[in-house]
């Protein structure tokens, strides 16, 4: 006997209690049971806010205790160093991990199998190649421009260039996986299985007596990322050759890489303007404020966690609708923006509440970070009442524009990043940070209305002047 939120209430509660409550368990039943669309996005959403409640738990942990163990100093030089090296490998992709969750349903819909065949293997290849090509680089980079870069950065920005490839064919991976609406295969190896990898193997190396260093935490990544890949490179491609009868593959690499560079540039801008910030305090700071800041982001994550829940449960079933169901897509649409705000709201107030005592479990003087949450979390809120536009407009063939909006978003949030950093430190980094999101997701939202004319915004009723729920 399958479970249901609405009849046990009925069983358990006192009559007038279960009337009122009946509505919104009906609700519940709908998005954990139903066999629709609607069903099984809310299933992956669900599954992926549970995935991102421990991921961002064991990466709190893991970065108290990376930070106790090698000081601000040297965790600051290892956080710069991994952000960048997750930024680059995802970006190596070049568009193909999210393009993927296009075509996939899409060749699977039409019939389109040898199209669907060939995908699946050329975006692999494509992917590890492009990642391999632009490691080398990287590196050369590295050691040509060694004189310029401070002493301390030259070694684990080398060693990190070893970790790319294996972080853009686990970005391909996900995406294929998220394509066919496998949760576990698309979330488990990124945001819980690596970075408890990255943090036994830190400890072991720690236990071997080797130094607590930048150095020594690049390796412990590299490890973690190499075992978690190889792992999903032995489960996520046999089991979608599965789906799918054998014959022939069409291999259409022009046309995939016409659709994937702009679904690229929206995904650079996109990290470049989630970590910029980061990245921008590294240019202008020293190890130790990289830390401080990078631990209040660190502590933001708990409420940056419910939008990227939600954007990984919805987009293959925008693209989905996106094929001749505006009715649908509009009610979906309008539906993700409770999704996201609300819950995101919630986390909001809670991070406030335990702030400055999470802060203070990185170590003394990590407390600094505290005041920058208030304005940062304003910000996320703000974004996370728009609900995830810039997925809709991706999976809607708009991701041109998309790119337009995050390219001046990314150019707005450096621009105030070089005139405030210098002379207003930290808070210069989450003034600039929260003006660019909140930026974001005004004229994102305004785009969806032009574009799509879904009214994308929690407080605003749907264009029909009827709110869809």
């Amino acid at each position: 006997m399958r479970f249901s939120a609405a009849t046990t209430a009925e069983r358990l509660l006192p009559g007038r209690v279960a009337s009122r409550a009946m509505p919104m368990l009906r609700r519940v039943d709908a998005a954990l049971f139903s066999a629709d669309e609607r069903g099984e996005a809310g299933r992956m959403s669900l599954f992926a806010f549970a995935v991102r409640i421990v991921s961002a738990a064991i990466a709190f942990v893991s970065q108290v205790l990376l930070a106790r163990w090698m000081g601000s100093f040297e965790y600051g030089i290892f956080v710069l160093v991994w952000v960048a090296m997750v930024i680059a490998g995802s970006l190596s992709c070049l568009g193909f991990h999210t393009s993927v969750i296009r075509f996939i349903p899409e060749y699977r819909e039409k019939g389109m199998f040898a199209e669907l065949r060939g995908i699946l293997l050329a975006s692999r290849l494509f992917v590890l190649l492009a990642s391999t090509a632009i490691a080398a680089l990287g590196a050369a980079g590295v050691w040509l421009l060694s004189g310029r870069i401070e002493g301390y950065y030259v070694a684990p920005f080398f060693l990190g260039m070893f970790c790319l490839p294996m972080i853009a064919l686990s970005d391909l991976l996900q995406g294929q996986a998220r394509a066919n609406s496998w949760a576990y295969s698309a979330l488990l190896p990124a945001y819980i299985v690596r970075p408890v990898l990255i943090l036994v193997f830190m400890a072991l190396a720690l236990a071997a007596k080797l130094p607590p260093t930048a150095e020594t935490a690049v390796l412990a990544a590299i490890a973690a990322t190499y075992a978690t890949t190889l792992a999903q490179l032995m489960r996520v491609p046999v089991r979608a050759e599965r789906k799918i009868p054998p014959g022939p593959r069409t291999i259409r690499l022009g046309y995939w890489l016409k659709i994937s560079l702009p679904i690229f540039l929206v995904e650079s801008f996109f990290f470049l303007l989630t970590n910029a910030d980061v990245l921008m305090v590294g240019f202008y700071m020293e190890p130790d404020r990289v830390a401080v800041y990078f631990a209040t982001v660190k502590t933001l994550a708990l409420v940056h966690f419910v939008y990227f829940a939600v954007k990984a449960g919805v987009a293959q079933r925008y693209a989905s609708f996106a094929h001749g169901e505006p009715e649908k897509l509009e009610a979906f649409a309008r539906e993700t923006v409770s999704w996201t705000f609300w819950p995101s709201l919630a986390m909001g107030l809670v991070v406030l509440l335990l702030g400055e005592p999470l802060l203070l479990l990185f170590g003394p003087g990590f407390d600094a970070g505290y005041e920058l949450l208030f304005l940062l979390v304003a910000a996320v809120v703000a974004r996370s009442a728009v609900g995830p536009c810039e997925s809709l407009l991706t999976m809607t063939g708009n991701q041109n524009i998309c790119a337009v909006v995050y390219a001046m978003t990314l150019a707005l949030n450096v621009a105030l990043s070089v005139a405030l950093i210098p002379t207003l430190g930290l808070w210069g980094a989450a003034i600039a940070t929260s003006a660019a999101m909140v930026f974001e997701a005004s004229v994102l939202s305004v785009t969806v209305w032009f574009k799509l004319g879904i009214v994308m915004a929690v407080f605003l009723p749907a264009r029909r002047g009827e709110e869809i729920v």
